[in-house]
């Protein structure tokens, strides 16, 4: 089986290098790639490698992921986020390859408290949601076999996310302000590749389970008492560290004004994904305090 993945170097796509490998042939490309093209910004350059190729799975981990810089970047992020997996979904469909895809809560308006079902109706704030959205939709009508997987609050060991920065910042500062009024499931890049590789073998033996997927750590909390715990558990790695912070405060989202806005609830129900490939989804603690050991390290 020969796999071909866009955006090796992301924090999900580093590690489906590591989970995909053992599937067959991996060619991965990042926008840099020579010889062959891994930019999604050059749509008949996409177009001519998935040709060249021919892989039986494309996996894009490509994307325009800077929400707030898609305000003021519509059209850049309308071509990576939506004009560039329509290409390769009508390029799987000419092959009969499986494209994978990766999209997000931010096609809901976060309103509510209930999880988010794949059924409820999509109603994006931000330009970043909407382009989103508008390539699952492209992916959706060309016809290819796909895997759509929406996920949240996406973290990695490798590259910068939300807990180093509160570890930086609590090292530097004896207060700090965190938004509590935000509700997700922290979810780990490798969590993301395991599942993507074993919905792939699944997909790949019974082509009725393809579809759209929520996919995202059990659990839930707020970006204030994720906080709580990345320092709670930094303590207990690492009783060193020279943590300064002793107040941590609760603020609603109004006090971190934004160019875009960020959805409230983006609670996924994963029932769909648990069922169908028989998984279980760890608790979002698991996969931070693993995080955690490996960059305390």
């Amino acid at each position: 089986m020969k796999i071909l993945l866009l955006g090796k170097n992301g924090q999900v796509g580093w590690e489906l290098q590591r989970s995909l490998a053992p599937l067959g042939e991996l060619i991965a490309l990042d926008r840099h790639s020579v010889g062959q093209c891994g930019d999604l910004s050059n749509l008949a350059g996409l177009a001519d490698t998935v040709r060249a190729i021919r892989p039986d799975v494309i996996v894009n981990a490509a994307a325009h992921t800077a929400v707030d810089r898609a305000e003021s970047e519509a059209e850049l992020a309308d071509t990576l986020n939506a004009l560039a997996p329509g290409v390769l979904a009508e390029e799987a469909a000419q092959i009969g390859a499986l494209l994978v895809h990766y999209s997000t809560d931010y096609v809901f308006d976060g309103s509510g408290e209930r999880s988010w079902q794949e059924t409820d109706t999509p109603a994006p704030l931000s330009v970043y949601g909407h382009t989103k959205l508008a390539g699952e939709l492209r992916i959706q009508a060309a016809g290819a076999r796909h895997l759509i997987f929406r996920t949240s609050w996406v973290y990695g060991a490798r590259g910068g996310n939300f807990a180093k920065t509160m570890l930086r910042l609590a090292q530097e500062r004896e207060r700090l302000t965190v938004i509590n009024d935000q509700f997700g499931a922290p979810t780990g890049a490798d969590l993301l590749a395991d599942v993507t590789a074993h919905a792939i073998r699944q997909v790949l033996a019974h082509p009725q389970d393809a579809g759209l997927y929520h996919l995202a750590a059990a659990g839930e909390t707020t970006w204030h008492a994720y906080a709580q715990h990345v320092l709670a558990q930094a303590r207990l790695e690492k009783p060193t560290l020279p943590i300064k912070a002793t107040e941590l405060a609760p603020v609603p989202t109004s006090a971190f004004p934004t160019p875009a806005h960020r959805p409230l609830n983006s609670r996924l129900a994963t029932q769909h994904l648990q069922s169908t490939f028989g998984l279980t989804l760890p608790p979002w603690q698991q996969g931070v305090n693993r995080m955690l050991a490996e960059v305390l390290a």
